[in-house]
């Protein structure tokens, strides 16, 4: 492993599912796993291909009932090249004996390169090595060249291009048991001696889909004795959902026979293009050959890279680099153009079925500061999507906007009914659609965009409507308890995922979650700033529009104030009754099981139920120190009447910390943000998990179906804004560094406000800002202790201030608007 060049030796049939994915490669608009051309779908080999918001819903059969699911369609394969001497079969490294193997994923040109070396049933060598890319210019169009060499002989080879329009969605084994053929109305055919096509459309979404490519092999050398090339020899098959074509090559010894098939991709959800098939063969026909994309595509890639500019040294670096690469394949600034949102396991795989959760909490804040025109476009997927929030809040008798936990094409709720436990073999009933929080995510991605971009027109227009429409529901979900003088919000479940209800209890969902309740207090009081800020023409219409009464902004106010937020022995507590659980002998479970991050499934294969305990799958209440600074946190605590000091946070810190098996990618992280400010000796190993999540495949296999997006990104913004405690805060940007030792000197480039690649480099209590030359207004940065104004083409070094901890650390309390 170097800075840039992710490496693999070797040919492991059980490592090849997780290195597929870490090899991806996509461009935002579409992506393809890493999978051996030669090689078809299988136990060990999985090569998909998904383009971002395609999707089809299918109806299956389950546990006696029928269960409907949307799924993120796995296209056509257009990978499928494979070779054969004269003296057999296809070689395939699982068939073949393999005499060396090395892949070679380059992160600054975005490409994957496969040199290998396979011995046929007669012993000879063949030598082969491919470059593949998914075009970062061109995002519609894909490459792959293949180079053959003779070890000491001289013969034919075959060569098979092809499409294949036969693939299911079959990468995930727990879903195998439901429906997965997504695709029909495959058709094929040729529209010139070198290439072919394939068409289909999605079973009941009905997008269609065209495919088209070029095969074309460079047969120099390989003519008479006159010197006059001689053409490859090609002839095309036309199968069931699958077309190829098939090249003979003569190969001599010391002469390299290159092939290279160039595809385009479209769909019916492209816009302005009015048939795919066409939009397909009229690119491929205009793509220039192989050098050219390829120096087009270097090129896209180096201008991505100096916009997301990141500097980190030590092992960190290449890993933080890997992260942001993948976070860049699945949403880069071709997404700008798309309705779509961030799927949580990005475009690698069919885990949670390519769905939108709430990932996107995790993945903005990084792409705000350096890609806000996909941070604006993926909040308006969000907002093109406010209407039917709207009328699932209106279906389960609510006010306002009721945002699913797992949403796809149209934004209805997408999570499932059941869920396979793979330990017992059981289907359960899944009741995490009950994570209401996922509005307070989208309202929470709002505010930060509109800080750190200043894009006060879609805070005034979109923005506004979704943080209304959100704070209207949880208004309408608080009840007032006359008992406790205070507001409830019962029946949801929290992040924690593991308790879904209370000890024998016939009902899900629990009572006043402390995150759902705190986060939907900060929504009420951001929507009250922001409809006061409205110009009064703009507020006049929105309050029309919608109906706002003036009695509801009184309401918002007051439970804003008087939410419930429960406590027990000095600390937070997760929800109401939380410290009525049970203990749990967790090093029992550790001896017994070893892995023991999936819990809720050792329990439930046991008989037993995680409700019963005091566990959980990952940070729920500590969520709270990820998303609000120190002292924004404690303002909350004090508007809601309650005083959040350092012990009281140690403590509730301290608390969870010994209580959570760390059971998703997202736990490592939170729990490593929040103890680099309470216990920084501790931090820097949940940093390390964080950062090893998905390149050691941590969560036992779940790699392989997909990276963990909203992980990888985190760990940018653990650099970009945790250890800076970077915030974008009324026209500032707010600065309070916690270097970890092992992480205490790095650089990085934002884009903040029009200013584009203002550098940041911290060292030994040393931080420099640069900011680059422009017409803009100067740059306010505010540390603890004083604030300085940066003017575009000035540089400035501050000394910082580091404490042990650092609770309440800039001294201040964050009070929102009486």
């Amino acid at each position: 492993m170097r800075d840039w060049i992710w490496e693999y030796e070797d040919y492991d049939p059980e490592q090849e599912r997780l290195r597929e994915s870490l090899c991806t490669l996509g461009n935002g608009y579409f992506a393809t796993r890493g999978a051996a051309p030669e090689c078809a779908a299988g136990p060990v080999h999985y090569p998909g291909t998904y383009a971002a918001g395609c999707y089809n819903r299918l109806i299956s059969q389950v546990a006696g009932r029928q269960v409907e699911n949307e799924d993120m369609v796995n296209l056509p394969n257009w990978l499928p090249l494979r070779f054969r001497t004269d003296a057999g079969s296809w070689l395939s490294p699982d068939t073949h004996k393999v005499l060396d193997h090395h892949q070679r994923l380059d992160l600054r040109a975005g490409t994957l390169e496969r040199t290998l070396r396979y011995e046929d049933p007669s012993g000879r060598g063949l030598a082969v090595r491919q470059l593949r890319l998914v075009h970062m210019a061109y995002p519609h169009l894909a490459l792959l060249r293949t180079e053959f060499t003779a070890d000491g002989w001289s013969g034919e080879i075959e060569v098979e291009s092809a499409l294949d329009g036969a693939v299911t969605n079959s990468g995930v084994e727990r879903y195998r048991q439901l429906a997965g053929r997504h695709l029909t109305h495959v058709h094929t055919g040729t529209s010139a001696p070198d290439t072919m096509w394939l068409r289909c459309r999605t079973s009941t979404s009905d997008i269609e889909i065209g495919l088209a490519a070029r095969t074309v092999a460079d047969v120099a050398g390989m003519g008479d004795l006159a010197g006059i090339p001689a053409p490859a020899e090609a002839t095309t098959r036309h199968h069931k959902r699958r077309v190829a074509q098939l090249l003979r090559l003569t190969l001599t010894p010391g002469r390299t026979v290159t092939v290279d098939k160039t595809i385009a991709l479209h769909t019916s959800r492209d816009p302005a293009i009015s048939e795919p098939l066409h939009a397909a063969v009229d690119r491929l026909n205009r793509a220039p050959d192989f050098d050219a994309l390829l120096a087009s595509h270097r090129t896209a890639w180096r201008q991505l890279w100096r916009t997301a500019e990141l500097d980190v040294p030590n092992s960190a670096g290449p890993i933080l680099r890997l992260h942001l690469f993948h976070v860049l394949q699945t949403l880069s600034p071709h997404t700008a153009e798309l309705d779509v949102g961030v799927p949580a396991r990005g475009l690698h795989g069919e885990a949670y079925r390519g769905h939108v959760f709430w990932d996107e909490l995790f993945v903005l804040p990084h792409l705000n500061l350096h890609f806000p025109e996909v941070s604006r476009a993926l909040l308006s997927y969000r907002h093109r999507r406010l209407e039917r929030a709207c009328f699932a809040a209106r279906d389960a008798g609510r006010a306002g906007a009721m945002y699913p936990w797992q949403s796809g094409s149209d934004g209805r709720e997408e999570t499932q009914q059941l869920h396979l436990n793979p330990l017992s073999g059981r289907w359960l009933p899944d009741h995490s659609r009950l994570q209401l929080h996922v509005g307070s995510a989208i309202a929470y991605n709002v505010w930060q965009y509109c800080e750190a971009s200043g894009d006060l027109e879609f805070l005034h227009t979109k923005g506004a409507e979704m943080l209304l429409q959100i704070a209207r529901f949880w208004a309408d979900a608080a009840a007032y308890d006359q008992t406790l003088g205070r507001y409830r919000i019962r029946g949801v479940l929290g992040p924690d995922e593991y308790h879904d209800a209370y000890p024998g209890a016939k009902e899900p969902g629990l009572d006043d979650n402390a995150y759902t309740n705190v986060t939907a207090a900060w929504v009420l009081a951001r929507a009250l700033d922001v409809l006061r800020s409205l110009p009064e023409p703009r507020r006049r219409d929105l309050v029309e529009r919608t109906g706002l009464a003036d009695g509801e902004l009184d309401e918002w106010e007051e439970v804003s104030r008087k939410l419930h937020v429960p406590f027990h022995a000095g600390m937070i507590s997760q929800f109401e009754g939380y410290g009525e659980l049970r203990e749990l002998d967790w090093d029992i479970y550790r001896d017994r099981y070893g892995d023991i991050r999936r819990l809720d499934r050792i329990l439930e294969a046991e008989g037993d139920t995680v409700n019963n305990y005091q566990a959980s799958k990952q940070a729920d209440v500590l969520m709270l120190g990820y998303l609000f600074s120190p002292a924004e946190l404690r303002g909350l605590f004090r508007r809601l009447g309650y005083e959040l000091n350092d012990s009281v946070w140690h403590r509730t810190v301290d608390h969870y910390l010994r209580r959570t098996s760390h059971g998703s990618t997202l736990s490592s992280l939170v729990h490593g943000w929040v103890l680099a400010r309470v216990r920084r000796a501790e931090a820097w190993a949940f940093c390390q998990e964080a950062l090893a999540g998905d390149i050691a495949d941590l969560q036992g296999g779940t790699t392989g179906e997909g990276i963990h997006l909203g992980a990888m990104a985190g760990t940018l913004d653990l650099v970009q804004r945790g250890l800076t405690g970077l915030e974008t805060r009324g026209g500032a940007l707010w600065l309070d560094p916690v270097p970890l030792p092992e992480l205490s000197e790095y650089g990085f480039a934002i884009r903040y406000q029009g200013h584009w690649g203002v550098r940041l480099r911290l060292s030994a209590g040393q931080l420099e800002i640069t900011v680059p030359d422009s017409d803009r207004s100067p740059i306010d940065i505010a540390l603890p202790d004083r604030t300085v104004s940066v003017a575009p083409g000035e540089s400035c070094t501050l000394l910082t201030l580091s404490q042990e901890e650092p609770m309440g650390h800039d001294g201040t309390t964050i009070e929102y608007q009486a």
